[in-house]
């Protein structure tokens, strides 16, 4: 297999699946608080090579892959024609395959009709990941996202309507200490329940180095939240969901307090959780023992 350089990129659930790149960086790649793709300049690998790439990996693993994860940032924004032909080929190539799942930036999706999308699940594209952060527009805005709330909001539903599984990512701390993290919070609640995502991860700001907002929060502009007020964004946000069912998830390596499990059956376990640890009666992960 070929890749760029040795910074590969996933969802933590794709530990098992092939990476099979087909861009590079990210299409929109400027996100504040991103440092994921800052080193590359973002570009579409020709389709021949990444077909080549499939017979490679043919030939390294077999024909039992099961799962694939078309990197890097926004390989949804590949013309629907290419993406169909590398669809077309996976599934061709390893016939267990069960699984092809992509990250999904809201304005690569927004360029697709709901054809288009429907074509791309009908061809075996299952789950698509997308970073709603928040749905604050002034919280976007601050991070430079891109996009307005409605544009978010399009974009899950188009995935949803299409029959793609969405998993939904949104960061936890945004507006640090000081800002309106309940308005932040309960317009993200309030996006989730109208798009419906099947999956909602929580994560927590941690700073990057070589961000814009990491360089702030060296510089004293910007102040970590407290794991204290990370877990009332938590709780808020836990209390306000409103989808049923929703696969939930704050167990990443950024979070303090690990949950996962599914709403609404576990709320109240989940509430109760963050409020033992709010008094002190579950251990918190420590800063350094969080994987950043």
């Amino acid at each position: 297999m070929r890749y760029d350089s040795d910074l590969l990129y996933r969802p933590p659930g794709e530990w098992r699946s092939y990476l099979l790149q087909c861009t590079i960086g990210c299409s929109h790649n400027k996100c504040t608080f991103c440092g994921m793709y800052k080193e590359k300049t973002f570009r579409i690998r020709p389709v021949a090579d990444i077909l080549e790439d499939i017979d490679m990996a043919l030939d390294y693993y077999g024909p039992r892959v099961e799962r694939v994860f078309l990197m890097d940032g926004d390989a949804i924004v590949m013309k629907t024609g290419e993406l169909l032909q590398i669809l077309h080929k996976l599934y061709q190539t390893f016939p267990k395959l069960e699984k092809v799942t992509v990250y999904a930036g809201p304005r690569s999706t927004l360029s697709k009709s709901p054809q288009e999308l429907q074509e791309l699940h009908q061809a075996g594209l299952s789950r698509a990941y997308l970073g709603v952060e928040s749905g604050s527009q002034a919280v976007l805005d601050f991070i430079q996202k891109g996009c307005s709330v409605q544009q978010m909001l399009q974009a899950g539903r188009n995935l949803v309507e299409a029959g793609i599984d969405l998993w939904v990512t949104v960061i936890l701390g945004l507006t640090g200490q000081g800002g309106d993290w309940e308005e932040h919070i309960l317009s993200t609640a309030k996006l989730i329940n109208e798009m419906r995502p099947r999956h909602l991860s929580a994560m927590t700001f941690a700073p990057a180095k070589g961000t814009p907002l990491g360089e702030d929060v060296l510089a004293g502009r910007f102040q970590v939240c407290t794991p204290e007020q990370v877990l009332e964004e938590c709780r808020l946000l836990i209390e306000h969901l409103e989808v049923d069912p929703l696969h939930f998830t704050s167990n990443h390596a950024s979070n303090y307090l690990p949950l996962k499990g599914g709403l609404p059956e576990d709320r109240e376990k989940f509430l109760s959780m963050i409020d033992q640890a709010l008094e002190g009666k579950i251990r918190l992960r420590k800063t350094l023992n969080r994987g950043i």
